[in-house]
């Protein structure tokens, strides 16, 4: 049952994350655009742009989105830890995949941590978002075709 738990919470907080990187993209794409000249912002980007939420909406979206994600992510490490007592008679094992997903908290909680006591806002944010899924996208890619473990899928041919 905790096997089903964390794999299902681990879906969702990435879903979350890929929600908060999408807009943080949108987010840096309009903020280049509010901050462009009148002049020019006639392409086909700046107007679409101009049918989306302002910059700083889509930053604070971005960021309620990682918050969400960010509990998610934490439970479903919580999760897999009970699972793994139960399989493997070890609660962390420093699997790659198990260290990866705690770089990943890492980051995030970094992320959460710089915007909301560092100020860090707008651009910078954003940056972090893109960053953080980017890390989820190499564990989810890169970690469980290349790496052997517990959690990996190296050996399937």
């Amino acid at each position: 049952m905790w096997l089903v738990i964390h794999v299902l919470v681990a879906s969702l907080a990435t879903a979350m994350f890929a929600i908060a990187a999408s807009v943080s993209v949108v987010q840096l794409l309009q903020a280049q655009r509010e901050a462009a000249t009148a002049t020019s912002s006639n392409g086909p980007m700046a107007r679409a742009l101009r049918t989306v939420p302002s910059s700083p909406q889509l930053e604070a979206l971005a960021y309620r989105c990682t918050t969400y994600g960010f509990v998610l992510w934490t439970f479903s490490l919580i999760a897999g830890a009970i699972w793994a007592q139960s399989a493997w008679t070890r609660y962390w094992g420093f699997d790659v995949k198990e260290t990866w997903t705690f770089i990943i908290w890492v980051l995030y909680a970094g992320y959460i941590h710089a915007r909301s006591t560092r100020g860090w806002r707008g651009t910078r944010s954003s940056w972090l978002s893109v960053v953080g899924f980017t890390a989820v996208l190499f564990n989810f890619t890169v970690v469980n075709i290349f790496f052997k473990g517990l959690h990996a899928y190296s050996g399937i041919s």
